[in-house]
């Protein structure tokens, strides 16, 4: 793809999630859907690979099915209450659809199966903007309806389990950090009617840790669990870093993904809802495991062992490192920072 091109549709996918962003009606929120979806389809497909055209499909499919579902929720709404603004939605009916149109569009479980088969046919580039940048249209969405709703708790609980079994038998990085998505994305909708302010602070956490892990993934161009046994061979210091970033993003003290993981159980014990709490908390142990599963295969194993793959050449890659190091710098030490976070998001 030529530079022109990819800066056309690089501009496109950000117009549209700002349209949706800056958008109080519903037509001009799913017109900015629209434009999102329509601005990555060639970005999916720009392999020219079976497998990457079978993503890109599924991909428009499911996407198009969701936004006509959304479209139709609003046009109850206005027969129903004669309102066209997102934060007018207080009709059970066309509310209840709009949620399911939304999660569906997120990832979230029961509708997550769609996003571990689409990730897994995208390059790494394509699949780390899938699984950050397009979840951030959708979430401002559920952020301005702000209706308490027993859907969105139920939504959120069943996502983080959902996350942690669908991860624990994946070998494919790709898969595995999809069910990363979708369990994240539990805890952020989880708490979302009860404290907004901290979903942006979920948001923006879960951003850097899913950056920099994907970041350590592309430099070494590494996509299965099998081959980290001897990724450790191009850049030793980096892979001893990578267990943190990925007990970060299993929310282990003292690192950065602890944060979020224990104010949104303190918020919701603060709202009665213990039974709730402990079971996002037990369900954080699946994840947990297949994140001390990739630990494990990237800096506990050393030659010799069981491994049959090759050791890979000790390349020099050209890439630049310098938001990869930031990032990094952020995931892990970012926790004594945590009371200027809380003052500045809540």
């Amino acid at each position: 793809m030529s530079p022109f091109m990819l800066m056309i549709l690089l501009f496109a996918l950000g117009l549209g999630t700002t349209i949706t962003f800056a958008s109080t009606h519903w037509l001009l929120a799913w017109m900015g859907l629209e434009i999102n979806t329509l601005a990555i389809i060639p970005l999916m497909a720009q392999q020219h690979h079976p497998r990457a055209v079978e993503a890109t499909t599924k991909y428009f499919m499911i996407q198009a099915t969701a936004a006509a579902t959304l479209l139709f929720a609003s046009m109850i709404n206005a027969w129903l209450t004669g309102q066209w603004e997102i934060s007018q939605l207080k009709h059970p009916l066309p509310l209840t659809i709009a949620i399911i149109a939304l999660a569906f569009k997120l990832g979230l479980a029961p509708m997550h199966a769609w996003l571990p088969d689409i990730m897994q046919g995208l390059n790494l580039n394509t699949a780390l903007i899938l699984a950050t940048w397009q979840k951030l249209a959708p979430l401002s969405l559920l952020y301005q309806i702000n209706n308490y709703s027993c859907l969105t708790v139920l939504l959120g609980l069943m996502s983080i389990i959902a996350g942690g079994w669908g991860g624990l038998n994946q070998t494919q990085l790709r898969k595995l950090l999809a069910y990363s998505s979708i369990a994240h994305l539990g805890w952020m909708v989880l708490v979302l009617n009860f404290l907004p302010s901290l979903t942006l602070m979920t948001l923006l956490i879960y951003i850097v840790m899913t950056y920099s892990i994907f970041s350590i993934f592309m430099i070494n161009k590494t996509t299965n669990i099998n081959f980290l046994t001897t990724s450790w061979t191009k850049n030793p210091t980096l892979y001893a870093i990578t267990p943190l970033i990925l007990l970060s993003l299993g929310g282990l003290p003292p690192l950065t993904g602890f944060l979020p993981k224990w104010m949104i159980l303190q918020e919701l014990t603060n709202q009665h809802l213990v039974l709730v709490a402990t079971m996002a908390a037990l369900s954080a142990l699946l994840s947990l495991y297949f994140y001390l599963r990739l630990s494990y295969a990237m800096a506990l194993t050393t030659s010799p062992n069981t491994s049959t793959n090759i050791l890979s050449w000790r390349l020099e890659n050209k890439k630049t490192k310098l938001p990869t190091a930031i990032s990094i710098i952020l995931t892990i030490c970012m926790l004594p920072l945590s009371p200027l976070i809380i003052t500045i998001m809540m």
